[in-house]
């Protein structure tokens, strides 16, 4: 097995590493989980139920891309309009964010004098009318971390496919989670049985011939039509902290893609994405030695890339590789051009951020690792201005190096915790 395979995990079927017993990964393969001391305490991680507007908190999955965007009203040029557009917004009772409520209707006065064809019209109409919908329907969640399961609607629900599905979403409820599909039969309905109708979104796409939403979301508030696939997919990488992918075939394949092109490229905050398959099975296998043997050797993709996921065979190491990402790392921000927030649960032990920087001195780090306080930037996320930081500037090239600085500082050692 080779270097870069050193990242692909997959599970025996004897023991769990999270409790000291025998490695799950594979022979000649260094688990990335440390298995000598527990875990954190999980209420430290999750919400566990809904909060308000004005205290959720701002859900950028672009780790600062969109934080960083100008607020500001831009003018239409002509200040009676500017004027008239203003006061319509306070008069309509726009409380929060009415600048950018305002550009909003100068942006689609000016398509209406652009001579936009009807046809795009409409697209963009009813695109904004769906992230409008499913933004309202997430809103209310959004202190609750959530993960989205992938795989066919084809596979009976029966199937030990299914059946694992269905485990690892029961499984990801118990520690707080709720889960995520495409709201149709299959792996989705699994998954939406084992999370149970309460703990559940489904984000479903009308087709002409299938994709009913399954009996467990069906009429629920959380269940989201989409016309077009590219609202849906935003909302699936928008609102998840996690990606579950089982067997399926090629929807599964694009979001699998699509996460890992959106993390390859920075374009969205690197979040766990694990791979599971039943015992035995060969379907994500096959999938990881395509990549090898193809990508990878007409070095199309860097061997830094695997890192981005995980392949398992076992429900339980899926979840727990899930649950620990989130062990002591919270959420990481970018400010400015290259400067780096992470924020933590708990602070790092002395000489664990030297550990890390001793472990990342290959020039990774142009700035090596530091505690630091809150960074005036982060002055929009107050609900968690006061946990522990870190802060460096790592070169923005190689993102796959980014989940293994995750994973150093999830297996460092949290200082102790005063009484």
């Amino acid at each position: 097995m080779g270097g870069h395979r050193g990242r692909v995990h997959t599970a025996n079927t004897e023991g769990h590493g999270d409790h000291g017993e025998k490695s799950n990964a594979e022979p000649g393969v260094c688990s990335t989980l440390d298995t000598r001391r527990p875990a954190l305490n999980i209420s430290l991680l999750i919400v566990f139920s809904p909060i308000s507007s004005k205290s959720r908190g701002v859900q950028d999955f672009t780790a600062g891309g969109i934080s960083a965007l100008r607020s500001s009203f831009s003018s239409s040029g002509n200040p009676e309009f500017d004027r008239r557009i203003q006061e319509l917004v306070r008069d309509w009772g726009v409380h929060e964010s009415p600048e950018l409520i305002a550009e909003m209707i100068v942006t689609a006065l000016r398509m209406g004098s652009d001579a936009v064809p009807v046809a795009d019209l409409k697209m963009i109409n009813r695109s904004l009318k769906e992230l409008r919908q499913a933004a309202r329907t997430f809103a209310p969640y959004s202190g609750i971390r959530k993960v989205a399961v992938f795989g066919s609607a084809r596979t009976p629900g029966t199937a030990p496919e299914a059946l694992a599905a269905e485990a690892f979403a029961a499984k990801m409820r118990e520690h707080g989670f709720m889960i995520i599909t495409g709201g149709g039969e299959g792996i989705m309905g699994a998954a939406q049985r084992g999370a149970g109708r309460e703990h559940s979104f489904g984000l479903n796409i009308r087709l002409p011939f299938e994709q009913r939403a399954n009996e467990i979301i069906e009429g629920d508030p959380k269940l989201v039509n989409f016309n077009y696939f590219f609202t849906r997919k935003v909302n699936f990488v928008k609102e998840t902290h996690g990606i579950a992918l089982f067997p399926g075939g090629f929807g599964t394949m694009d979001e699998g893609f699509e996460i890992l092109t959106l993390m390859q490229t920075g374009k969205a905050r690197i979040i766990p994405l694990v791979l599971v398959d039943i015992p035995g099975g060969g379907y994500w296998r096959t999938w990881v030695r395509f990549l090898e043997e193809h990508f990878l050797a007409q070095r199309l993709i860097s061997p830094e890339d695997f890192n981005f996921f995980r392949m398992f065979d076992r429900v339980e190491d899926a979840v727990d590789e899930i649950v620990n990402f989130y062990r002591n790392f919270h959420s990481y921000r970018w400010v400015g051009r290259s400067e780096l927030v992470i924020r933590l649960h708990q602070p790092l032990a002395p000489g664990s951020v030297e550990s890390i920087n001793a472990k990342l001195s290959d020039g990774f780090l142009a700035q090596p690792l530091r505690a630091g306080a809150p960074l005036p930037d982060e002055k929009n996320e107050p609900e968690i201005y006061r946990l522990p930081r870190l802060i460096c500037r790592p070169q923005r090239r190689n993102f796959g190096r980014m989940r293994a600085l995750i994973d150093e500082i999830n297996r460092a050692e949290p200082a102790a915790v005063e009484e």
